[in-house]
């Protein structure tokens, strides 16, 4: 109240209204103390809320009216409850207010919080996962894409052989990036892993397994063992550093008062493929945690007093246009291999590339089924190549002129000439052959090299012909 005229008017105006409303406000204060609801309920409890006092419906959204349109609950009055059940003899239940939930146990009140991070996979999960798969989105098939063989040959080999350290795809807009990374998954082998592991843990490789599983294999406990495929997990541009890592787990912090990991993306993607749409685009505090874990093969979580290590080794495939910005240089350099994408200039090929897309957009199962034969033996390809990668052999000669041009370009460290042997043995091993030709590192070595040379601005020559003419050189 001030002594302004206006102000006095609209107090007094008012004021009846704040006379009869306090007969009922001294009622509620003058009744029993509120009390939590009692935990045994019925199930078919229905809700009873009290009538809302006149002056809530004349004040609208005014701060009385908040206060006056909350409804009171007393010791017999019924609760609105959206679920009920029954567990071991004990009655819980939950109302939920915006992802966080009341649970009542043995008359005490407490407060859960919904998991939404990543789920642990039982096996009665994983083996619904594979029976569900024809009811999951239909990808576009490998084998139907038109052009683009640079960008595909270096996915194959990275599916070959995941040491290779992934493969960064920069092109321009609309020539099928995505959707050919996103067709990998049909081709993807299936691996072993540990049932109900949330990092893929490798039942025959300790340095790819989780802590618990360690623990399990030194207590002498039999683990149990799935066939199942390799997993290609989306990196949003939005993610937050906790979903990328893994956090505390909260649900068990307070209904149990214990310390758990909630795992994230980097355990999901372990063993697995890890792409990053718009990779150029990434918040700067997400590339160094991919920087990490690229590096050490190892998340590392420091947090809420919470210490814990798991394998994270994925490979990393990224993509992105040119024009919207570049790559800071040391992720860059974690990419192992490095696709060039551009648009087809040819006219019959634009033609078949739009037809086909109409084909598939028009009837996605009978596009895909008329492709599955050619799914299948490529699929078949992939698998002989992985088996027999370890006996590719190449010659010591070989391996000095790689290093040779890898040394006159100025490459900085020696990650190009490592992934340039890998991607040539894996080559090999596609095309059958048990040893490396020098036709073989021609096809890759620009793939290898060509994002790890000091860029020249006054340069306008492309860096993949420079990687060429180099190798030439040193080839004869």
């Amino acid at each position: 109240r001030t002594n302004t005229p206006g102000s006095f008017r609209r107090y007094s105006a008012i004021y009846p209204l704040i006379l009869s409303i306090q007969p009922q406000h001294e009622k509620l204060q003058s009744s029993k103390k509120l009390k939590l609801l009692p935990a045994k309920l019925t199930e078919n409890a229905i809700p009873s809320p009290l009538p809302q006092p006149p002056m809530a419906s004349i004040l609208g959204n005014s701060s009385a009216a908040v206060l006056t349109s909350r409804p009171f609950y007393s010791s017999t009055s019924k609760p609105s409850l959206p679920s009920l059940s029954q567990v071991s003899g004990q009655s819980y239940w939950r109302k939920y207010n915006g992802g966080i939930g009341i649970q009542g146990k043995k008359g005490r009140a407490q407060l859960q919080v919904v998991n939404v991070a990543t789920d642990i996979d039982t096996v009665e999960q994983q083996a619904k996962r594979i029976v569900d798969k024809d009811s999951q989105r239909p990808v576009y098939p490998f084998a139907a894409i038109v052009g683009q063989d640079e960008m595909k040959l270096c996915l194959l080999l990275n599916v070959i052989d995941p040491k290779i350290g992934g493969v960064m795809i920069m092109g321009d807009r609309g020539t099928g990036k995505s959707t050919t990374v996103r067709s990998l998954v049909d081709l993807l082998p299936e691996i072993q892993v540990v049932a109900g592991d949330p990092y893929n843990s490798d039942p025959q490789d300790p340095e790819a397994m989780g802590m618990e599983v360690r623990e399990s294999i030194t207590k002498g406990k039999e683990l149990t063992v799935v066939l199942t495929k390799i997993n290609m997990v989306d990196l949003p541009l939005g993610a937050t550093e906790d979903r990328v890592c893994g956090t505390i787990d909260i649900e068990k912090a307070l209904t149990e008062g214990v310390k758990a990991f909630e795992p994230g993306l980097l355990a999901k993607a372990n063993r697995g493929i890890l792409y990053v749409d718009e990779v150029n685009l990434l918040d700067d505090h997400l590339v160094d945690v991919l920087l990490d874990s690229a590096a050490s093969g190892w998340n590392t979580v420091e947090r809420e007093g919470i210490s814990i290590s798991h394998p994270a080794r994925f490979i990393l495939i990224g993509s992105g246009n040119p024009e919207e910005g570049e790559l800071r240089p040391q992720l860059l350099d974690r990419f192992g291999m490095h696709a060039q994408v551009g648009t087809v200039r040819d006219a019959e090929l634009r033609v078949k590339i739009v037809e086909e897309r109409a084909r598939f957009d028009r009837n996605p199962k009978e596009f895909r089924s008329s492709y599955m034969a050619e799914q299948e033996k490529l699929q078949q390809q992939i698998g002989a190549a992985r088996a027999c990668l370890g006996s590719v052999q190449i010659d010591h000669d070989l391996k000095v002129k790689i290093s040779k041009v890898c040394a006159e370009l100025n490459v900085d460290g020696l990650r190009g000439d490592i992934v340039t042997n890998r991607a040539a043995k894996a080559l090999a091993s596609l095309k059958g052959k048990d040893k490396v030709s020098a036709e073989d590192i021609a096809t890759v070595i620009p793939n290898c090299l060509r994002h790890r040379l000091r860029k020249d601005p006054l340069e306008s020559i492309d860096s993949g012909l420079l990687v060429i003419e180099k190798f030439y050189e040193v080839f004869s």
